[in-house]
């Protein structure tokens, strides 16, 4: 009920029905699949959930922002988010707004791949629930589409020219993936004014067109290239005559710091990525003209001493952060990615077929919030409901957290198990009869 100020009373029927059926889905998520899974055609024609989603008035953003009040008493007073684009993979003509996107699952250092179909930025809170203490979830709360520009024709079959596909943006619309991003990260500080938000995103996202554009409560945590131009704060020297300088004294990148047989490594351990590894790394303050300007970064360089990895490098726009501050908070970035996967395994999210422009920008966002839904009814109330969510695998013992697949799991099995055992009219031996076969289904959902 929490969601009901973001929508019209018939509208917000149509949502909570939707959103029901989505979550009891077993198979492929196209909106008619839905529909008929849910059986809604009972509740209203099924003409209403396509219009919901192409012409009824809501808007994402607000939705957005209704589960982000939901998700502060689980934060702490620093809010710490993410930012990072995935790819919902299409196929057809005519879907609304889809094009040729590089593909990072199937390419390789050697051969880049690209698919066709959606890319999507994302903003996540990432925080941390009660039943699960040493556990970091990524929960979607801002989303946009990246639409490629427009051009006029393209060479088609046997070399003949066609049109391009619809809902590429014009040199006016056009906004690249960082722009997009920030964007969000403006749209979420200015719902907290008063609280310190740290943005954390790959490489792609630490360029200049957010890392001098950050609202005056935002601090960013990036991944910066090896050999990027790092100088020396400007000396505070008497004026004279000429331009003031922007920049010091030209300093080593990070791979002539880490290559630095002077310079000696700080040896330490650190719990990153849900388990503790050992960590040599060098840090100093300077500047990235390029990227950030005469904005001051902390830069971590790092080195894995068992040689597996290659060396890396960090930098935040926080000064007051300890280096292994800075590497721990980083490593909270990858819940996104396991959220991706999630979102795409489980819930759908590359199904719809959408040719609206509409229902395309509304329908995928509406996959990450139904996938934040089940979150916070886990966290509130669906943890208590079963002792044991996880699904005993004889193969699997080093299971110690929950699984999102585990909540979706115990969500279906007590929305069942109401369905079912709530009519008074069965009697004990019905109930009892009944009974194995919920558990039965709770297995393979």
């Amino acid at each position: 009920m929490a969601c009901q100020p973001c929508f019209t009373q018939p509208s917000f029927r149509s949502f909570w029905a939707v959103a029901c059926a989505w979550i009891l889905c077993c198979g492929r998520r196209s909106l008619t699949r839905i529909i008929q899974s849910g059986d809604l055609a009972q509740f209203k024609h099924f003409c209403s959930f396509h219009r919901f989603f192409s012409q009824a008035r809501w808007n994402l953003d607000d939705l957005g922002r209704c589960v982000f009040q939901l998700l502060l008493p689980f934060c702490g007073p620093d809010l710490i988010g993410a930012v990072d684009d995935t790819l919902a993979r299409k196929s057809g003509r005519h879907i609304w707004g889809a094009a040729m996107h590089h593909d990072p699952l199937r390419s390789t250092k050697v051969r880049p791949v690209f698919s066709f179909g959606h890319s999507w930025v994302v903003l996540s809170l990432q925080l941390s629930f009660p039943f699960a203490p040493h556990k970091v979830w990524a929960v979607p709360i801002l989303v946009r589409l990246y639409r490629k520009q427009k051009a006029k024709r393209a060479a088609g079959r046997h070399g003949k020219l066609e049109p391009k596909l619809t809902g590429h943006a014009t040199a006016q619309q056009y906004r690249t993936r960082p722009e997009l991003a920030l964007e969000m990260i403006r749209m979420l500080a200015d719902w907290v004014p008063q609280r310190k938000l740290r943005i954390l995103g790959d490489s792609e996202y630490a360029g200049g067109s957010i890392s001098r554009h950050l609202p005056a409560n935002v601090e960013l945590i990036s991944r910066m290239v090896m050999d990027a131009a790092l100088f020396e704060p400007v000396p505070t020297k008497p004026a004279r005559l000429g331009r003031p300088r922007k920049r010091g004294k030209r300093l080593a990148n990070p791979a002539k710091m880490a290559n630095n047989a002077s310079w000696r490594w700080t040896k330490t351990t650190l719990r990153l990525y849900g388990r503790k590894v050992k960590v040599w790394y060098k840090s100093l303050d300077a500047l990235w003209y390029s990227s950030a300007g005469q904005r001051l970064l902390r830069v971590v360089v790092v080195r894995d001493p068992g040689g597996r990895r290659r060396d890396d490098c960090f930098f935040s726009t926080d000064l007051t952060m300890h280096p292994t501050e800075i590497l721990t908070t980083f490593s909270w970035r990858w819940p996104l990615e396991v959220c991706f996967r999630d979102v795409k395994q489980l819930l759908g999210f590359e199904d719809p077929q959408n040719r609206v422009s509409a229902a395309t920008q509304r329908t995928a966002p509406f996959v990450f919030y139904v996938y934040d839904l089940v979150l916070l009814w886990f966290a509130q109330s669906g943890h208590g409901l079963h002792k044991q969510p996880l699904l005993q695998r004889a193969w699997y013992l080093r299971k110690a957290t929950v699984s999102f697949e585990d909540m979706l799991r115990s969500l279906r099995h007590a929305s069942w198990q109401e369905r079912i055992f709530s009519d008074p009219a069965l009697d004990a031996g019905t109930r009892k009869l009944l009974k194995p076969f919920v558990e039965w289904a709770k297995v393979i959902a």
